[in-house]
This record gives structure tokens, sequence and C-alpha cells, in this order.
């Protein structure tokens, strides 16, 4: 049994470091208000931000998809996985994304992390010629597509747009990839993507841009942080979550047609994979007529107004709100412990708010991480703040306490 003594020995210790991770019971469709193993809350750690998850058109879009096409695919894309509802998204993402690419052409995932993997490993494909300049905030799927790609890897300072004209002015690699997230999970900050386009075109680099957290709520029309910057160029590879703010899931990648046709061909969790059920599919094109529609632009204006709520009613000593204007709204504590159990008497008061800690941040940065939704209330929202300002008063006074002063 020493193995599984040594795992035992493992998990212990991350439960002494406050690193383990447990998972809870949802009973109920996706919102803010909640059945949570049996009882009511209400949640502040989705990232469903347009509140889209359980829209009534949706829901009857992925019934009707499901009559049309069945409850699966069958096989991967590249066999006789690829249906119809799959290439008409295509189509719409391809069009949606269109204004911000040229000759624009799209391809549908199963979920954002495998169209990460995708877009990193498929413009690298192991070239020895290939060098990738990589975000020390990426998200994780970014982070292993780098790794997995076997090829040079550079990291550069978050938002340091100096230090990473440095490393490409530098650089004698043929083909250089810049790989950034748009809206950064953890922080909720914008990527200073008009400084590092400018980069890619001085340089002549591809620049991956993982928009998960921003597609569907930036723009005018929500399509992202590319309309959000008026940004156009041929150098661009965007990646967009479907599982956030369209409700339903998967994700995409949207280039130029060259950059799309590579991909099939070459990138292995597009070809090595069963394609995602049609009927999802099917449904994320009721998603975006809302998304795009005056439905779409309200919620993300309802969106805006709880941000600038949330922030004018904080009151906080010791822990900071970072300045964000995202739905991704963090506060940081700094240890775990504390930052452990404010989460667990938010959720005692029948708020779930998602408690993040190390590695996911860097050490000493643990914090509660907010995610508001359009399908939150104002009132919801005055609670939540109300909550985390008393709460922060009380564990103040009990640190001093516990310090004798």
């Amino acid at each position: 049994m020493q193995l599984l003594d040594k795992l035992a020995a493992q998990l212990e210790e991350r439960r002494q470091q406050g690193l383990i991770r447990t998972r809870r019971t949802v009973e109920s469709p996706c919102g803010p208000h909640l059945t949570v193993d049996g009882r009511d809350i209400l949640a502040f750690c989705s990232n469903d931000y347009l509140g889209l998850a359980a829209h009534p058109a949706i829901v009857d879009a992925l019934r009707e998809g499901a009559a049309r096409y069945g409850a699966g695919s069958g096989a991967a894309h590249l066999i006789s996985g690829h249906s119809r509802a799959h290439a008409q998204l295509e189509e719409r993402l391809a069009e949606f994304a269109g204004p911000y690419l040229v000759e624009s052409r799209a391809l549908y995932f199963c979920t954002g992390y495998m169209a990460n993997l995708a877009v990193v490993t498929g413009l690298a494909a192991g070239d020895k010629d290939t060098e990738i300049f990589s975000e020390s905030l990426n998200h994780a799927s970014l982070i292993d597509g780098a790794r997995l790609s076997r090829t040079a890897l550079k990291v550069y300072p978050h938002a340091d747009v100096e230090a990473l004209d440095e490393l490409l002015g530098t650089s004698t690699a043929a083909n250089k990839i810049v790989v950034t997230d748009a809206v950064f999970s953890m922080d909720g900050d914008l990527a200073p993507l008009p400084e590092l386009l400018a980069l890619c075109e001085k340089h002549g680099a591809w620049l991956i841009v993982d928009d998960a957290h921003g597609f569907g709520t930036l723009g005018e029309h929500g399509r992202g942080a590319l309309e959000h910057y008026n940004l156009r160029s041929p150098y661009i590879v965007y990646v967009g979550t479907l599982g956030k703010a369209a409700g339903v899931g998967g994700a995409f990648v949207a280039a130029h047609a060259t950059v799309i046709e590579t991909l099939i061909q070459r990138a292995r969790p597009y070809i090595f994979t069963t394609a995602a059920p049609p009927a999802l599919a099917h449904a994320l094109l009721a998603s975006l007529d809302i998304i795009a529609g005056p439905e779409g632009r309200e919620r993300r204006l309802h969106l805006s107004r709880l941000v600038a709520k949330w922030h004018d009613g904080l009151r906080l000593s010791g822990w900071t709100a970072l300045p964000s204007h995202t739905a991704i709204q963090p506060v940081v504590i700094g240890a775990n412990e504390p930052t452990m159990r404010a989460a667990a008497a938010l959720y005692g008061q029948g708020i779930w708010v998602g408690a993040i800690r190390p590695p996911t941040v860097p050490a000493g940065t643990a914090r509660l991480r907010v995610t508001l939704s359009a399908a939150h209330s104002e009132g919801d929202v005055e609670r939540l703040v109300r909550a985390v300002n008393a709460l922060n008063v009380q564990m103040n006074a009990e640190e001093r306490t516990t310090d004798g002063t």
C-alpha cells in the first residue's frame, strides 16, 4: 500500500496548507439563485456572465437540436462527426469575429482548454525555429499548450510591453508566437492588446488572444476584446469561449482561413477527439442571436451597472478590491487560511464566492473571486456588499484581538 500511502500523505500536506479543493452539488439550473446540497444559495462564482445558461430560447434551441441531430456526434470531425449544426456555427462565428480579422474562418472545439492546446501546439508544431512568448498570468491551458509545443519558451512579466519588445527584438526565431489572455481570469484586468499587436506587426509575430472572459461581455455587440479595442489584423489568432458568457459549452478559434486550415491538418486536440454534440452547436446559434441583439446589449449595460454598484459600496480595510471593470471582481486577502475562512463565513450566510489560492494565483495573494452576472439583481449585489464589508470588519477585529492589540 506504499503507493496509496504516498498519495494520502501528499493530500494531507495540501490540506495543512489550505490547498484542498472540494466540490458542491448544484441541484438547479445555472443562475444566481441556486439549490446546492439542499440549501438556497446566492452564487457569485459562475462564469455565466450574461445569465444565458438557463435562457428559455437557448434551452428550446438545445431541445430542438437534440430532436434534429440526436444526443451525440459519433466520431471526430474529420471522420463523420462534423454535422450541419457545427458547420453553421462555424460560419456564424467567422462572421461574428470577421470585422476584426482578415479572411476570417472559425473552428469549433469541445472546450476552451482544448482550443488553447490546439492553437498553440498547432501553430508551433514542434518547429525548432519557433519561439513562444507567454504572458506571466496566462491561463493554465495556454501554459500547457506552450509546454506541449516542444519549442523554445520565454515568459514576459504581466502587461510589460517593453520587456516583450526586447524579447522579440533579440529573438532569431523565424516563427514567433505571442500568447496572452485578453481578460485575466484571476485579476479581471485587460491585456494591453493594441500595444501587443503593434509589437507583433513590428517583429512579424503571431498574436494568440484567449478572450475566454471577454467574448460576449466586451464591445458594443459583444464581440469581445477585439471590438473593445477596435483591432484588426491578419496576425491575430482569436480564441473565444462558449461556455461562459454564451451560456452553453465549447470554444472556437477564429483567424485567417490559412491558419484555420493549418489547425485542421495538424492540431492533435482537434483531430483526435470526438466532436461535441451537434445539439450544443445548434443551441449556440440562438445564443449568438441574443448576444449580438438588443437583449445582449441591455444585459451588458446591466452588468456594467452592477460592477459600479459593487465598487461604490465596498468599504474595506486590509483587504484589496482590484480595480477591475469586468465581471471578474477579486478581493485579495493574502494568506490561504483567512481567505478560506472568509469564503466559509459567506457560505454560512448563504452566499457562494470562490476562494482562489496558489498555485492558481501567486503565493501571498489568495483571494475571493467574485463574478457578477447580468442575471444578478441590484439587490443581490447590495446583499453581497453588505456581507463582505461586515465580514472584513469582523475579521480585522478578530485579528487585532489575536495579536493582543
